[in-house]
């Protein structure tokens, strides 16, 4: 049991009021859930799929893409943690991290009873995503055409219409370019794969440079094949944060920046 005003806003500063907190100087976008939420037309819920369907902020009239919406939809492009808080009775529950995958509109009362267009923003839980794409193996095909189909995923592709897919969907595109990037050897430490998948492919795992967590932005740019060693070093060694800024470094060389990036 979190209290919002001692162990967030006494931490990590932010919003004080509403359901959004923003904190200028951390890597965090936290959004508040609870029943209250109803008597202002949020109906927030949890679909079969496991998708977190969150209101967006704005009371009155419709809702607009900007500040705490804004900064929902733009978390991952960001390097910013989504983290998901439900109101019980003495304070705060930490549900878990998310991942935002799209939004939608649709028509509720706001707090003066006047039907408007709410945004509802899908959120998929970070586990689900990471489970989904690792229980896939590889695809096969030839690299330059994976590569494309990766930077297409990332709506990264110059003169190309936003991609409309799952966050899992995303995902996996990036995730087998940037495994078969690496020919069978990891991409920190140079060794070949420890061993090979069912399907013949070297295993690899791909690490997220630009966020803390394995969840962080589609961007092949960002995203490097690490042997199992080497992921976990990133992620649990005492030199974590000086390994993620060295395999930052070699994405210069694995993946240059493209001319329209």
């Amino acid at each position: 049991m979190y209290n919002r005003r001692a162990d967030i806003h006494a931490r990590f500063r932010g919003q004080q009021q509403g359901g959004i907190i923003t904190p200028v100087e951390h890597s965090l976008v936290i959004i508040v859930t609870g029943e209250e939420g109803l008597a202002h037309g949020y109906a927030d819920r949890r679909r079969a799929d496991g998708v977190f369907e969150y209101f967006g902020e704005g009371q009155v009239g419709d809702m607009q893409m900007v500040r705490g919406n804004a900064a929902i939809a733009n978390h991952s492009a960001a390097g910013k943690s989504l983290l998901l808080f439900r109101r019980a009775p003495g304070g705060l529950v930490f549900d878990g991290e998310y991942v935002y995958e799209r939004h939608h509109f649709e028509p509720a009362p706001d707090r003066e009873g006047n039907e408007r267009q709410a945004i509802v923003f899908e959120l998929r839980p970070i586990e689900n995503v990471d489970e989904a794409v690792e229980q896939q193996d590889p695809a096969e095909a030839p690299l330059a055409r994976m590569r494309d189909a990766a930077f297409e995923a990332a709506n990264l592709a110059p003169g190309r219409r936003v991609v409309e897919m799952t966050v899992v969907e995303r995902s996996r595109r990036v995730r087998d370019y940037v495994v078969a990037r690496g020919v069978g050897h990891c991409e920190g430490c140079d060794a070949p794969a420890p061993f090979r998948r069912p399907n013949g492919t070297p295993y690899l795992e791909p690490h997220h440079i630009r966020r803390l967590s394995d969840g962080g932005p589609d961007d092949p740019r960002y995203v490097i094949a690490l042997c199992p060693n080497c992921h976990r070093r990133v992620h649990s060694g005492a030199d974590a944060r000086q390994y993620n800024a060295e395999l930052l470094n070699r994405m210069d060389r694995i993946e240059p920046t493209l001319p329209w990036v």
